[in-house]
Parts: C-alpha cells; sequence; structure tokens
C-alpha cells in the first residue's frame, strides 16, 4: 500500500528470527491471563515470538535515547539529567491495546531491571460525564474533544520534564467515569507507557502533539470488521460477568432484556466506534514507529517498523 512505503514488512517468522538469543519467558500461562484484557488472546510463544524481540529492540532505542540526552547536555554545557523514555500505544476501541501495554510494562521490567516502568492510559484524561454533558458531547465520548487536552499536554510535559511526582487522573469502565479526587501518581520513570486511542492523534486546538512527547510508537491495528466482532463478543461475555456487579454502569443492561442490550452495543459500535475508528484513529496509523497487525482470533501475522 502506497500509505506504507515507509514501512519495512515482516511475517510473525521474519520478526522472531531478528532476535534469537533464548530468554525464558518470565510468565505463566496464569499470569498471562491475568495480564491479557478482557476476551483478548494471546500465548506464551506470542510472547517469545513477538514480544521478547520488540523489548530488545527497545532496549536498544533506550541505550541510543539515553546516549543522545548525555551528548545535547555536554553540547549545551548543561548538567546531565534523566529524560523518561515515553512509548505510546494507539489503536481501536477493543482491538488489545492494554494486552500490549501490561506485557510491555512486565517484560520491560523484567529485562531491563535497572529501570524504572511506569504505566498510565489517556482514558483519566477524558472530560468527566458531567462536563460531557454541560457540553452536549456525552455522544461523543472517545472522539478528540472528549478529552481534556490540555491537561494531558501539561502531564506529558510535567513528566519529560522530570517532575518529582505527577498526578494522572484515573478512569474506572466499572462506573465508566472519571473518579473525582483519584489519581495515578508517576515518579520519575526511566520509561513511561501511556496507552490511548488518542496518542497519535493531531490536536484539534493545541499546537503541541501527544506524539511531540513519545519516543517510540505502537499502533495496534486489525480489520474494522474483526474489531467489530471482537467488541460484541466482550460485551456479551460481560453481560455474563462484570456488568452483574449492580454498582456496574451497565448493570442496567445485564438484568434486561438481552437482544436489546446487544442492539444497544452494536448501535454504540456503528453509530460511535466505527466513525471514531475512520475519521480519528484509522489515519494516525502511519503516524507510528511500528504497526502490529492482527488477524482472526488475535493473532499477530505482520510487524511493520518505520524505515526512517
Amino acid at each position: 500500500m502506497a500509505d506504507l512505503i515507509n514501512y519495512y514488512s515482516f511475517t510473525k517468522d521474519e520478526w522472531r528470527n531478528f532476535y534469537q538469543k533464548h530468554q525464558s519467558v518470565p510468565l505463566t500461562q496464569a499470569s498471562l491471563k491475568q495480564i491479557k484484557a478482557f476476551n483478548d488472546e494471546i500465548s506464551l510463544q506470542d510472547v517469545r515470538d513477538i514480544y521478547i524481540p520488540l523489548v530488545h529492540l527497545l532496549k536498544l532505542r533506550l541505550k541510543n535515547f539515553n546516549h543522545w540526552q548525555d551528548t545535547k547536555a555536554k553540547f549545551l554545557h548543561k548538567p546531565s539529567r534523566r529524560i523518561p523514555f515515553i512509548i505510546g500505544i494507539s489503536g481501536s476501541v477493543a482491538v488489545g491495546k492494554s494486552t500490549t501495554a501490561r506485557l510491555l510494562k512486565v517484560l520491560l521490567s523484567h529485562f531491563i531491571k535497572d529501570k524504572k516502568t511506569q504505566l498510565i492510559t489517556t482514558d483519566g484524561f477524558l472530560y468527566p460525564n458531567a462536563e460531557l454533558h454541560r457540553r452536549g458531547i456525552e455522544q461523543l465520548k472517545g472522539f478528540p474533544e472528549s478529552y481534556d487536552m490540555k491537561s494531558l499536554i501539561n502531564f506529558l510535559n510535567a513528566v519529560k520534564n522530570g517532575e518529582q511526582e505527577v498526578k494522572a487522573p484515573v478512569y474506572s469502565h466499572q462506573v465508566y467515569d472519571v473518579i473525582p479526587n483519584r489519581y495515578d501518581i508517576v515518579k520519575q520513570p526511566d520509561i513511561l507507557i501511556i496507552e490511548g486511542i488518542n496518542t497519535l492523534q493531531l490536536p484539534s486546538n493545541q499546537r503541541i502533539y501527544i506524539s511531540d512527547f513519545t519516543d517510540f510508537s505502537i499502533y495496534i491495528d486489525a480489520k474494522a470488521p474483526l474489531i467489530e466482532n471482537w467488541y460484541l463478543d466482550r460485551f456479551k461475555k460481560l453481560m455474563q460477568t462484570a456488568f452483574q456487579d449492580p454498582s456496574n454502569f451497565y448493570y442496567k443492561y445485564a438484568i434486561g432484556n438481552q437482544e436489546k442490550a446487544i442492539q444497544m452495543a452494536k448501535d454504540v459500535w456503528q453509530d460511535n466506534d466505527l466513525p471514531n475508528l475512520y475519521r480519528n484513529i484509522l489515519p494516525t496509523k502511519t503516524r507510528a514507529d511500528m504497526i502490529i497487525h492482527k488477524t482472526n482470533g488475535h493473532r499477530i501475522n505482520q510487524i511493520l517498523l518505520r524505515k526512517y
């Protein structure tokens, strides 16, 4: 495809062969199950074939990044300081971003033990539901205008500047809203993973992009019909599990008419998530340093790595 001419393309087998040093997987099937997102699929073989070579590549990028920061500081006659290496992970809802983010955090912490790794999601920077209502954009939750981009940019700037403690708001999928006065605290990490559908998006009214702060970016890709199937399958399984909790936002659907609930999910996909994917998420794919493409069953069948 013409829009991918600046990427090297590799099959899973080709990618695996780039790093053949034997590395034991620091996970069991049980611990991997705890990491993966609900209804996502990943195996220990995937960890070995895809993610351990990726972590090795990131380790090389981090080494070069730190060397450049020291070189630049010497050139400018400034004291050397620790600047965090930020990894951005983007893609559609239900495509497996959170699995990739959590797995990378575990693997980076294991294979680069002398570096501190933290993870946050951009969900916390959504406007609270009350503010979305005030602005009349409840139906656009997840679209660029539903995020407090100024706060997100200020957060990333503070992290990059090495502030000792930086607060990130916390979003709860249980109540489907930002939790008031609750924060994740980012404490001068060497590596920060930031995961969200908007990590590669162009700003609507700011001159600074999220990607201006990221040092390596990954886009998790799949065909839209497949993502829709994963989205609906996840919804159906959640109806039988997490949604059964009376405190869950979707509890009323779990105890109501099942066909109506599933139709509601289909409508949300067609009216919100699919338009958002085509208008705001998919167009950012070619801004990523790496594209991980999935096919049936969440199987990774292609890795694309930016040439330049």
